[in-house]
């Protein structure tokens, strides 16, 4: 999740770009950098690794002059944070700074160096500059190129460019990724969220999905994902800081529910080495993921994320796994293997319960590892080693975008312990790598189901019970949907095994409940599709979460379909989170409670 500014202006660039650059630092801290065109029309840029401050230091060094230009601050994803890894990405004709993944970056590049074109850095983002220029070479304006070079990107992202020669000219695209205009007195702006610009505007227009927009001071143009004009809404935002970071969303909640392209990029980027299509885990500390067994810890959602780490480890890494609830752990006084770890999940590193579980586990000389969003929290500094969920500040009580890149960090795990274990070849290590970079994609593709689920959570609302199915690693998801929908619409709703109805739970099924299947087209699909005709049976009404092949399959029992893309079984608990997350968000937004802050909940709990 890394943070772009762009300013076509008045005045000089550099200082203002920096200005920005600063809000934007909770997005990235590795590196940063600015580029701009001076009086001539030439690019010239600065860049550092480390924190905006090393920047600022190269500016007063050597200043940049231009009232045009782009920056960036990064979060290191492919290539180490280095001063040649930082954006902005230059060629002759054009400097880019990217926020994402470009997943056919490889093949990208072995035909750009094939066409004689050099690269610089270890990074994905530069093959978006050596496209457009290799475009602009063929004779294509600035904005042809750009927009050739835009469809054969294949992944979620967001782009800034400036081109040499053109002082009054500056492009943006996005697909998966946000990005916003703003609008000034004869400037105009361009960044990766409404913080981003704030400090120039409160006039800004939010970018769709598949959008290109050419920029210049006298306004903008875009052009839809189809390569019509579009016109874009101008939004106005009052109320400071708090009112640009929700942005052009309802709350918080849906907001993050949105950054979750982003937020697992950055987050599964942070343990894939691309270029060899491997995971790369950092220093554990002495963890050795070749043991025999682990135990996985966690409260809520956070426990949930470890029930899917549970079938991940057994059946990629080869590893005995026991999940439990932080809060019950420590009061059964477990006993544990001589050849065994521990894994600690929280968002906040500070929860209670799974604070005292740790604690438990390093007295029985356990190596721990935790799975924590806040650096430098208390489970953070307490376990022997940590794998970071980068999904940035969360602010809706109802954990959405952390719980996904939990799911990114345990799933990247799972692999590094199928490798040092033995259970996964070179080549199915990088099966799973690559249908691991496709989920920002196919999570934004997902994204795209909310006016259809809309209609359904007008009907849900209604409901006084739900019931929540799912089988082998979806069961954990079936659990997370009904946790969700209790929390924040305040309607009973319970998870199950679709294995289990027929032992208890199909006696509540009736016309008057409301049944979500999460059924994948999987290798258990027919089983749950017995379970769905079990429950049309007796007048349940079916809400089924597939895609396309499951849709046909159910197609004459289910009331409702939610069809999400098709995707890799592994992926799948990461994009089928996004429709529950959804339909429990909508469902609470018919009801009128409040979303952000629900009744009797706290962000992170810290006692007992």
């Amino acid at each position: 999740m890394c943070g772009i500014i762009g300013i076509l202006g008045a005045g000089p660039a550099a200082p203002r770009l920096v200005e920005a650059l600063k809000r934007l630092e909770y997005r990235g801290y590795d590196s940063a950098g600015v580029a701009t065109l001076d009086d001539s029309g030439a690019l010239t840029r600065r860049r550092a690794s480390g924190k905006i401050r090393n920047l600022e230091a190269e500016l007063d060094a050597a200043p940049l002059s231009g009232p045009a230009g782009i920056g960036h601050t990064r979060w290191a994803t492919h290539g180490a944070p280095t001063t040649a890894n930082a954006h902005p990405h230059a060629t002759d004709k054009v400097a880019i700074v990217h926020n994402g993944i470009i997943e056919n970056f490889r093949a990208l590049r072995e035909e750009l160096i094939a066409g004689g074109r050099k690269f610089e850095s270890e990074t994905d983002s530069e093959v978006i500059a050596h496209l457009i220029s290799a475009e602009m070479d063929k004779g294509l304006s600035p904005e042809q190129a750009t927009a050739s070079a835009v469809r054969r990107l294949e992944g979620a992202f967001a782009i800034a460019c400036i081109f040499s020669g053109h002082d009054d000219l500056m492009i943006g695209a996005r697909k998966g990724s946000p990005l916003v205009v703003g609008l000034g007195d004869g400037e105009v702006f361009i960044g990766s969220d409404a913080i981003a610009v704030s400090p120039f505007t409160t006039r800004v227009v939010y970018l769709d999905e598949g959008d290109i927009a050419v920029l210049t001071r006298a306004g903008i143009k875009v052009t839809d994902a189809h390569e019509r004009l579009a016109a874009r809404p101008v939004h106005v935002f009052s109320g400071g800081v708090a009112a640009a970071e929700k942005g052009n969303h309802r709350h918080f909640m849906q907001k993050e529910i949105y950054e979750q392209p982003e937020t697992t990029g950055r987050t599964i980027a942070r343990y894939v080495n691309a270029f060899e299509e491997r995971v790369e885990m950092p220093d554990l500390d002495g963890v050795d993921l070749a043991a025999d067994s682990a135990i996985v810890i966690g409260c809520g959602t956070a426990h949930y994320a470890g029930r899917v780490a549970e079938y991940w480890l057994e059946q990629y890494g080869g590893i005995s796994v026991e999940t439990d609830i932080a809060s019950e752990f420590r009061y059964r006084r477990p006993a544990f293997g001589k050849k065994a770890f521990s894994v600690f999940v929280s968002q906040s590193g500070e929860t209670a319960d799974t604070l005292a579980a740790l604690r438990y586990c390093k007295e029985q000389n356990l190596k721990t590892l935790a799975v924590v969003n806040v650096p430098e929290s208390s489970i953070w500094r307490e376990a022997d080693a940590r794998l970071p969920t980068l999904a940035g500040p969360e602010i809706g009580v109802a954990s959405t975008k952390a719980f996904t890149a939990q799911l990114s960090s345990l799933a990247a795990l799972a692999i590094a312990v199928g490798r040092a274990k033995g259970a996964l070849s070179t080549q199915e290590e990088g099966r799973l790598v690559r249908a691991l970079m496709e989920t920002p994609r196919l999570i934004a593709d997902a994204l795209t189901v909310e006016p259809e689920i809309e209609a359904i959570a007008h009907e849900l609302a209604q409901a006084r019970d739900v019931l929540y199915l799912g089988r082998g690693v979806h069961y954990p998801i079936a659990l997370e949907g009904a946790l969700k929908l209790k929390e924040i619409s305040y309607i009973h709703a319970e998870g199950y095994a679709a294995g289990e109805l027929k032992h208890g739970p199909i006696a509540l099924i009736d016309e008057h409940t409301p049944v979500v299947v999460v059924a994948p087209h999987d290798a258990l699909f027919e089983k749950t599709l017995s379970n769905m005709q079990e429950v049309a049976a007796r007048g349940g009404k079916l809400v089924v979460i597939t895609d396309a092949v499951g849709a046909v399959a159910c197609a004459d029992i289910a009331k409702h379909i939610i069809m999400i893309p098709a995707c890799d079984p592994f992926v799948a608990p990461l994009v089928y989170s996004v429709p529950i997350q959804l339909l429990a968000y909508l469902t609470a937004v018919h009801k009128g409670t409040d979303v952000d802050q629900p009744r009797n909940l706290a962000k992170s709990v810290t006692v007992e």
